[in-house]
């Protein structure tokens, strides 16, 4: 599995421009939404192609 695929808290931070204590709420909200579709997650991580569809950038990174 390529490590891209998922984010970490760092990348959630600078790529919105919040705090890193934010960003652990961010991804925490996004984790628990793909629990409840039946997906496993994993603490620390969130599955970047769903990080960008909820934040509108259609399935790709900002530049």
């Amino acid at each position: 599995m390529n490590e891209n695929n998922f984010m970490r808290v760092e990348d959630v931070a600078k790529e919105l421009g919040i705090s890193i204590s934010h960003s652990y709420k961010v991804m925490q909200q996004l984790n628990k939404e793909l629990k409840e579709k039946g997906y496993m997650t994993i603490a620390g991580r969130v599955n970047r192609k769903y990080f960008m569809e909820k934040f509108c950038y259609n399935g790709t990174e900002r530049k």
